[in-house]
């Protein structure tokens, strides 16, 4: 079979090794929307003389860079995760279980592109899920929603999703694209 792509197998190696990096864009969560990297190490550019800078910031956007609203500077957002889960299943189709990777970048875990989007899937999804304690990632601090016993089984599909700690932010009713979590589970081994 055929596979039309841009990337080839020794230029892909080198991207996932960022991608799969927990110091980079790997969360526990998912994939920031940006490097970690750039917390201390911001992207800069002139611009008529003047300086901008940009940051990574995992959750909701602490500057009035492009009017305040931009979300993009770390946070995990499902679309993206998904075309990313998608795309490692297409190369995977075509290279086959002999395209392996360390997930997390540097760890003794290497899988192949098929088992690292199940564990991208795992990590979204798990933001949903109770941990040992009995509390969601998505709903953070909010002990309302961890506790009451109208709410705690009333999953909100944030809009995004804080990049260090999973928390939802955003539109609470974002059904859309965050709704992506149900294929997520279907697909995953035992789904």
């Amino acid at each position: 079979h055929y596979h039309l792509a841009i990337v080839g197998r020794e230029k892909l190696g080198r991207i996932l090794e960022r991608v799969f990096d927990a110091s980079e864009f790997l969360s526990d969560y998912g994939l920031r929307s940006l490097s970690r990297f750039h917390a201390q190490h911001p992207f800069e550019c002139m611009v008529n003389g003047e300086v901008y800078k940009v940051r990574y910031e995992p959750a909701e956007s602490t500057t009035g860079l492009f009017g305040g609203n931009s979300n993009w500077r770390g946070p995990i957002w499902f679309p993206i995760n998904y075309l990313v889960i998608e795309t490692l299943r297409k190369y995977h189709h075509h290279y086959g279980d002999s395209f392996k990777v360390q997930v997390p970048t540097g760890s003794a875990s290497t899988l192949t592109l098929d088992g690292a989007a199940d564990e991208l899937s795992r990590r979204l999804v798990s933001i949903f899920l109770k941990d040992d304690d009995g509390r969601r990632p998505v709903f953070g601090e909010k002990t309302y929603f961890q506790t009451d016993p109208y709410w705690s089984e009333q999953l909100l599909f944030y809009e995004y999703f804080h990049g260090d700690n999973g928390v939802g932010i955003g539109a609470s009713h974002q059904t859309g694209w965050t709704a992506l979590v149900a294929i997520l589970i279907h697909e995953l081994p035992g789904g």
